[in-house]
């Protein structure tokens, strides 16, 4: 396994920056170990297992530990809606909302990112490479679980936003549009953290997903999906289909755990943000908040 540090760089400081991970350990364990990959193929990827979590994380009990874990990973409460006090457990605190204004999402001809988290971001999927690792490729036909959709989509532009536990976890829409409903692809629920996709990409594949086809009058046909991992026994979409959305509206959240939202662009139809397409083609994932500027409408 490879157990070099995540690095990544922040678009507000400008700065590398190394994640602090939570659970390494027990990561480090199940994908670097051959008991831990035992455990991982036999129980670990299972729904029942992060179902089990999820509920544990919705006992009355799981927010004694919220204020600690607040501060040891630094996380700004003064944007959240409710104080700490007020949230009855874990996951009610894991799936919060935030006060109006908190997440500016960019304006004028341009689309914003979906969540928070550690964006990688390409200008044309065909030219994808070392993905975590030197070598390892997208799937696009089973990652959209359509080999006409990957072939249409196959020199687009693909934007990945990691999710880590500690982040806000709700996700919205890049764009103005009218959003189809959501298609759901089944899947097992292994973890999205870099310690693991190093190893192998295919997870984000084959774990649990959700798709949505965002119909836009200025970026052609964007496909929006939703992957789920440990922990995240579901994904709830908020969105009525059908319904025309605005840019940033909400689209949906994820429970406890590391998630992952991609972003698929027809192809010429947006410019990435240039710090997004630097940072990727060094080997880094670039930090920016939702709402924030994703690309430019245009080729």
């Amino acid at each position: 396994m490879n157990t070099q540090p995540i690095l990544y760089r922040n678009r507000y400081t400008g700065q590398t920056e190394q994640e602090k991970v939570m659970g390494e350990r027990a990561l480090r364990w199940i994908y670097g170990t051959p008991s831990g990959q035992l455990a991982l193929r036999l129980l670990l990827k299972r729904a029942c297992v992060s179902q089990l979590m999820g509920w544990l994380k919705n006992r009355p009990g799981s927010a004694r530990g919220l204020a600690d874990f607040v501060r040891e990973y630094n996380i700004d409460m003064s944007e959240a809606e409710r104080p700490l006090e007020d949230y009855r457990s874990f996951n009610d605190w894991f799936t919060r909302t935030l006060k109006p204004g908190a997440r500016p999402v960019c304006s004028g001809a341009t689309v914003a990112l979906p969540a928070d988290g550690r964006h990688s971001a390409w200008q044309d999927a065909s030219a994808m490479s070392g993905v975590f690792v030197k070598g390892q490729r997208f799937d696009l036909p089973a990652l959209l679980g359509s080999a006409e959709l990957a072939e249409r989509y196959a020199h687009g532009t693909i934007v990945l936003s990691r999710l880590c536990p500690v982040d806000y976890h709700r996700f919205h829409f890049p764009a103005a549009g009218t959003p189809e409903a959501p298609r759901r692809i089944p899947g097992p629920l292994a973890s999205v953290s870099p310690y693991c996709l190093r190893r192998q990409l295919s997870w984000l594949w084959t774990n649990k997903r959700e798709l949505t086809v965002l119909h836009t009058s200025d970026c052609g046909e964007v496909l929006l999906l939703a992957v789920g991992a440990t922990g995240v026994g579901s994904i709830f979409q908020t969105y009525r289909a059908g319904a025309p959305v605005c840019k940033g509206d909400e689209q949906g959240y994820f429970a406890f755990g590391g998630s992952t939202v991609m972003s698929f662009f027809e192809p010429g139809r947006i410019t990435l943000a240039p710090d997004l397409a630097t940072n990727t083609a060094e080997g880094f994932e670039t930090y920016a908040r939702q709402g924030d500027l994703l690309g430019h409408i245009g080729g």
